[in-house]
Parts: C-alpha cells; sequence; structure tokens
C-alpha cells in the first residue's frame, strides 16, 4: 500500500480567550462524514460502525430527502431524518439547525425502527430549535414546480426540501422554536405561508384548519426532544465527548459545488457542518470521504463515467443499487476520480472509506476515469457548465479484475493483488489514503486499512 503523509492541523492554542481553557482543541476534535461522489456511498455504515466509538452523532443538513440504511444482526434499518449512529444505544443523536424537518416523515421513520427493534430513542434524541419545518405544503409545491419544468424537470424527490430552503431564504420559513412558541403566532405564520403559496399555484389546497390541529399535536409529542444544540454541542466537546457528523447526500449534489441544477439545495460539502451546527471550521478534526468502488447517482444531469451495457447492469443488480428514498432505479458507471479528486479539493478529506468493493469481484477488467477532456484537450478543473460536463471525453486506465470474492476478507493483507492494487491507484492519483474498505452490507464487513 501507498505511504502517505498528511499534514497535520496547526494546533490551536488551549488559552484562547474567548473559550474556556480546558476546552480540549489539541485532541478533541469533530470527525466528519461525507459522501464524495452523488450520494449512496454508503455513508449510514460507515457511520454505524464510528458511532460505537462516539458519544453525540449529529445530522447538519437535508432532509428526508436523504436514505442511509444500516444493517444491524441482520436487521436493515432505513433513516431519512434521524443519524444514522442512533442504533447505537450509548450514543445521543443531534438533528441540527441546518436540517429541515417533516414531522409526519420523522415520527412515521421512527415507528418503523423501532418496530425493528430501535429501542430507548426517547432519550438520546435531540431536535434542534432552530431547524426549519418542511410542511405537505412545501411537498406539493415541489411536485407542482416540477411538473412545471416539463422535460427539464430536475428529478427530485419531491420531499418538499427545496421548497422549504427557499421559504427560509425568503424569511417566511417557520422553525421548531416557531411550533412551541405561541401558537397563535405559529398559526398566523402558517396562513400567510398557506396564502403565498396559493397565490403562486392557484390549484393548490390546503386543508389549514386540520394542519393546524394536526401541527397542535405534534409540538407536545416533539417538545421533550428540543434544545438549542449549538449550546449543547460546544458544552460536549467542552467536557471531551466526542462528536460524529453525518453529512446528507454528498459532495456532487451540493448546491454551490455540485452539477447545478441537478443538485438538492443544501450545502453537503464540508461548509454544511459548521453553519448546520454551529461547529466553528477549527474544530473539525478528520474528514472522512466515503467513496462508492464505481459510481451511482440518482435523477437527472451529466454523469461522464456512466454505462449502458451490461456491465452497468451487472452493477446495478449486484449493487442492489435502488433509492432508499426515492425507490429509483440508480444508474451506474466506472469510478470517477475525476469527481473524486474535485470532492477532496472542496473538502479537505484527511482519509477515505472505499465502499462496495466485493460488487467489482466478478470484473476481469475494471476502468477508472482519471482524466477529462473538452474539445479534445485535456482539462485541468471540473466544469461547471453542465453542456461542458455532458460533453467530456473521460480518459480510463484499464486495471485488472481479481474475478474471486473479497466478501469475507477482513484483513487488507488477504485482499486479492488486483484488489489491494485497486486501493494503491485510487490512494496515489488521489494523495489521500483509505483507512476503510467495505466488501459487504454488514457493521462487521469493513476492512481497516491503516
Amino acid at each position: 500500500m501507498a505511504s502517505i503523509t498528511i499534514a497535520k492541523p496547526a494546533e490551536v492554542n488551549g488559552d484562547c480567550p474567548r473559550l474556556s481553557k480546558n476546552y480540549k482543541m489539541e485532541t478533541n476534535k469533530v470527525t466528519v462524514v461525507l459522501g464524495a461522489q452523488w450520494g449512496d456511498e454508503g455513508k449510514g455504515k460507515v457511520v454505524d460502525l464510528l458511532a460505537i466509538n462516539s458519544d453525540i452523532v449529529c445530522r447538519c443538513q437535508g432532509g428526508n430527502n436523504a436514505g442511509h440504511t444500516v444493517v444491524v444482526n441482520g436487521k436493515e434499518f432505513d433513516f431519512h431524518l434521524l443519524p444514522s449512529g442512533i442504533i447505537n444505544s450509548k450514543c445521543t443523536s443531534v438533528i441540527g439547525n441546518g436540517v429541515v424537518i417533516h414531522l409526519p416523515g420523522l415520527f412515521e421513520e421512527l415507528k418503523k425502527n423501532e418496530l425493528k427493534g430501535m429501542e430507548g430513542w426517547q432519550q438520546r434524541l435531540i431536535i434542534s430549535d432552530r431547524a426549519h419545518l418542511v410542511f405537505d405544503i412545501h411537498q406539493q409545491v415541489d411536485g407542482l414546480q416540477e411538473a412545471e419544468k416539463g422535460k427539464n424537470s430536475l428529478g427530485t424527490t419531491k420531499k418538499g426540501i427545496g421548497p422549504t430552503y427557499s421559504s427560509k431564504a425568503t424569511r417566511n420559513g417557520i422553525r421548531i422554536g416557531d411550533l412551541l412558541g405561541d401558537f397563535d403566532i405559529f398559526e398566523e405564520k402558517f396562513r400567510t405561508l398557506a396564502a403565498n403559496y396559493k397565490r403562486m399555484f392557484p390549484s393548490l389546497e390546503v386543508e389549514i384548519d386540520s394542519e393546524l390541529v394536526r401541527y397542535r399535536e405534534y409540538a407536545e409529542k416533539i417538545r421533550p426532544l428540543v434544545r438549542d444544540t449549538v449550546a449543547y454541542l460546544h458544552k460536549g466537546i467542552e467536557e471531551g465527548k466526542r462528536v460524529l457528523v453525518e453529512g446528507a447526500n454528498a459532495a456532487m449534489l451540493d448546491i454551490d459545488f455540485g452539477t447545478y441544477p441537478y443538485v438538492t439545495s443544501s450545502n453537503c460539502s464540508i461548509g454544511g457542518v459548521c453553519t448546520g451546527l454551529g461547529i466553528p471550521p477549527k474544530l473539525i478534526g478528520e474528514v472522512l470521504g466515503v467513496v462508492k468502488a464505481y459510481t451511482t447517482r440518482v435523477g437527472d444531469g451529466p454523469f461522464p463515467t456512466e454505462l449502458h451495457d451490461e456491465t452497468g447492469q451487472m452493477l446495478q443488480e449486484r449493487g442492489h443499487e435502488v433509492g432508499v428514498t426515492t425507490k429509483r432505479v440508480r444508474r451506474c458507471g466506472w469510478l470517477d476520480l475525476v469527481v473524486v479528486r474535485y470532492t477532496a479539493m472542496v473538502n479537505g478529506y484527511t482519509s477515505l472509506c472505499l465502499t462496495k468493493l466485493d460488487i467489482l469481484d466478478t470484473l476481469k477488467e475494471i476502468k477508472v476515469g482519471v482524466a477529462y477532456k473538452s474539445n479534445g484537450k485535456k482539462i485541468n478543473y471540473f466544469p461547471s457548465s453542465m453542456p461542458e460536463l455532458s460533453n467530456v471525453e473521460v480518459e480510463y486506465v484499464t486495471l485488472p479484475g481479481w474475478a474471486c470474492s473479497t466478501e469475507d476478507v477482513r484483513e487488507l493483507g488477504k485482499l486479492p493483488p488486483a484488489a489491494q492494487n485497486y486501493v494503491k491507484v485510487i490512494e496515489d492519483f488521489l494523495q489521500v489514503p483509505v483507512k476503510y474498505i467495505g466488501v459487504g452490507q454488514g457493521r462487521e464487513s469493513i476492512i481497516s486499512a491503516h
């Protein structure tokens, strides 16, 4: 394996006048897990693994448009709003201010996972009072906006995420704290929001009175879980608690750095951690980028290494590539290291987790995208223009496959030599070490590589 030295972040003066002297910033940094492609890389499994040694696990952005699957003791848990670490009974889960929350969806998710054996969540789930609410109105508007676009639709999940972030940006959004405050003020805000959307979409039907009755009930259900999460997290860090942050979606879906407009409505890159939780950059330590051993994406938009042949179909079938949230079949293609190098620039990965290596077990040859050409010339940037990205020519390297099963391998040295070489090529290209390798669905199916 390649030996790569990663520069350590500069130490922070523990005597910073704005913080307590026992604020252990040198040794107690926040660990962040981020998707490095278009999502569905297997972040939930990685977070579940790391949560075993964490005290607090946080979601910082997105909503129930995200989908994370965790398999524990043969049981499959699906999370959309909940941090994947909630399965760990010794870990507190935090839904931060940057998340947009659909309360009916949240309680449905809690109930479904409770029936599968998730116990005691009432004592270890905390929700930010600053988080914005996703209403059914937002979901209806999401669908109407997509319908208006016709053939130019973006393929959104229609979960109301974009309209909710739009409400937040135009300052007529409604937060959890509003719901728990003076209900007359909440009602006024809700009626104003509904009237605004009704003017925009006359066909929109909203049962305002029945919604208000429903949300009065939700207010009492959610109240015991809500607090100021900014103060809670900083107190926990000061006390030496280990904090893990789970990014939803992935870097190529980031509203600023992704394949805009085929993106989500939040910053799912490293910046969303700071704004979505109130954590300053100097408290962030390890940034683990999760990379699938090939590439997938759900929905529309350019996909340079996409495969439309039997290999793409094989990846889809062996990888069970169906969206957790949308149930749509994921598009599949070769690993695109141009994409991962770009997201590494934005996110500053200190290490990587390579997932689903076992899905490549049957291939005799494997291609990896290592460069783009635009108009016949190699480019050293990732195109922001979707027409340009749609027309790039991908330069590949072809590597030998290993043509044998890796599912039962638990040590790096016991991987087939060709599989070890595949990992080494990724490390050498990105100059970032691969710390974990996933070779199956379960929590136990991860190789510690470093």
